[in-house]
């Protein structure tokens, strides 16, 4: 009976995994050192983005309904007769 361990063989997952913390360590060290720690993207930061997005295009749906509206009782006064 052997003792020996059995050989370990490097998969292509290991390969894709090991390349792809490789590639998200570089992108780190590459944003901090564009735009500096200060600025860099967090999911805080992301979800903070994601609410004022959110919010500026509800005002927007807000404006342009209101502005339909507008243009619903000009058109329907227009169609009123006078007198």
């Amino acid at each position: 009976m052997s003792t020996s361990a059995p050989q370990q063989t490097i998969g292509l997952t290991t390969i894709s995994r090991t390349v792809a913390s490789l590639a998200v360590g570089v992108v780190h060290t590459l944003e901090r050192a564009m735009v500096g720690p200060d600025r860099m993207r967090t999911a805080a930061g992301n979800a903070w983005e994601a609410i004022c997005a959110d919010r500026a295009r509800a005002d927007q749906r807000a404006e342009l309904d209101r502005l339909v509206a507008e243009l619903t009782a000009a058109r329907a006064r227009a169609r009123q007769p006078v007198g």
